[in-house]
C-alpha cells in the first residue's frame, strides 16, 4: 500500500462447512474471488474454515486433518493471492512435527505472496472445545504484516478476549486486527445466555478498538455442526467490522454464506489517536505486575 492509499476494502467472509475439506477450500477460494471482484483488497477467513470445528471431542484420528505450513493449502491460497493481488488471512491447523500442532493464520501479500504466519497464543478447554487436545501454545509472539492492504495484525479466537494480545498487536503497528473466528452457542444454553454471549463477544473486540485506535475485523463461521455427544455447536455469525472509536460499520447475519465489505479508513484511525492519545499517556513505568500470573494480597 503506498502512502497515499489510505482506504482500504475488507472483506470477511464467514462460511458454513460441510464434511469434506476440498469443497470448503473451493468455496473459500470461490468467495475470495467475488469479494475480490467486489473491490475487496484484505480478505479474512474464519478460523480453520477447510473443516468442520473438529475440537468438539478429544479424538487422535482428526490429528490427520493437519498439514504443513508451507504445504498444499498456503501453495493454492499463495496462487491465488498472486492473480487477484490481495491480501489474504487463512486459519490452518498446522503440522509442525510429530506430536507438534498449532492453530496457524498464514497470511499472504498479493504478488509478494506468502509474508509469514501467526500461530494462536490462547489455546481454550471447554465443552466442546477442546483445543489444548489438538493446539500447541504459539510461540511466535503477537505479529503485525506490513501488507499491501495495510500494517494487518493478526489475532485468532480465544485471542480476543484479552486486552493484552490487541494491545502488543496494536504497539506492533497494526492498522487493522483480524481475528479469524468459530464461535457459537450450545444450543440447550442459547435461550438463557445467547444474547448474553454474544454481546460479550461483540463489546470486548469493540474496546479492542476503542483501547488502541484501529480497526477490527472479526470473521466467523456459522451454521450448526454436530458433535460426538450429540449436543454440538449452533455457530452464530454475526461477523463485523469496528472502527477505532468502536463503531460498528458492518455486521453480518446469521446467514450461512455472506461475505461482509466494507472501506477501512487507516487516516480516520490516525486522526482517531490524535484526539484519544492512549498510547501517549499509558504509564509504561507502573505496568511491571502485568506479566505476573495473579497479584496476591500482601
Amino acid at each position: 500500500m503506498t502512502t497515499g492509499e489510505r482506504v482500504v476494502r475488507a472483506a470477511a467472509i464467514q462460511m458454513a462447512m460441510d464434511t469434506s475439506l476440498d469443497r470448503n477450500t473451493r468455496a473459500a477460494i470461490d468467495r475470495i474471488r467475488d469479494a475480490a471482484a467486489r473491490g475487496a483488497r484484505l480478505i479474512c477467513l474464519p478460523e480453520l474454515f477447510r473443516s468442520r470445528y473438529f475440537c468438539q471431542s478429544e479424538n487422535a484420528e482428526l490429528f490427520a486433518l493437519a498439514e504443513p505450513i508451507p504445504g498444499p493449502t498456503t501453495a493454492l491460497l499463495d496462487e491465488v493471492a498472486k492473480e487477484l493481488d490481495v491480501v489474504i488471512v487463512a486459519s490452518l491447523f498446522e503440522r509442525r512435527a510429530p506430536g507438534l500442532y498449532h492453530n496457524t493464520a498464514a497470511v499472504f501479500d498479493g504478488r509478494d505472496g506468502y509474508a509469514g504466519m501467526y500461530r494462536k497464543m490462547h489455546i481454550p478447554d471447554d465443552p466442546r472445545y477442546y483445543e489444548k487436545f489438538f493446539f500447541t501454545p504459539g510461540d511466535l509472539g503477537f505479529k503485525c504484516f506490513s501488507t499491501r492492504a495495510g500494517n494487518v495484525g493478526v489475532l485468532i479466537c480465544w485471542d480476543q478476549w484479552y486486552p493484552e494480545a490487541a494491545r502488543l498487536t496494536a504497539l506492533a503497528g497494526a492498522d487493522v486486527l483480524v481475528y479469524p473466528t468459530a464461535i457459537g452457542w450450545h444450543p440447550e444454553e442459547k435461550d438463557e445466555v445467547g444474547e448474553q454471549q454474544h454481546s460479550a463477544w461483540q463489546t470486548v473486540q469493540r474496546g479492542h478498538a476503542i483501547a488502541n485506535g484501529n480497526y477490527v475485523v472479526s470473521v466467523n463461521r456459522t451454521g450448526f455442526e454436530p458433535g460426538p455427544d450429540g449436543g454440538g455447536i449452533e455457530f452464530w455469525g454475526r461477523s463485523f467490522m469496528a472502527g477505532p472509536s468502536g463503531e460498528l460499520i458492518a455486521e453480518a447475519s446469521d446467514s450461512p454464506q455472506e461475505s461482509l465489505i466494507a472501506d477501512l479508513d487507516y487516516a480516520q484511525a490516525e486522526r482517531t489517536r490524535i484526539n484519544w492519545p492512549f498510547f501517549r499517556d499509558r504509564r509504561i513505568d507502573a505496568y511491571k505486575d502485568i506479566g505476573r500470573r495473579y497479584i496476591d494480597a500482601q
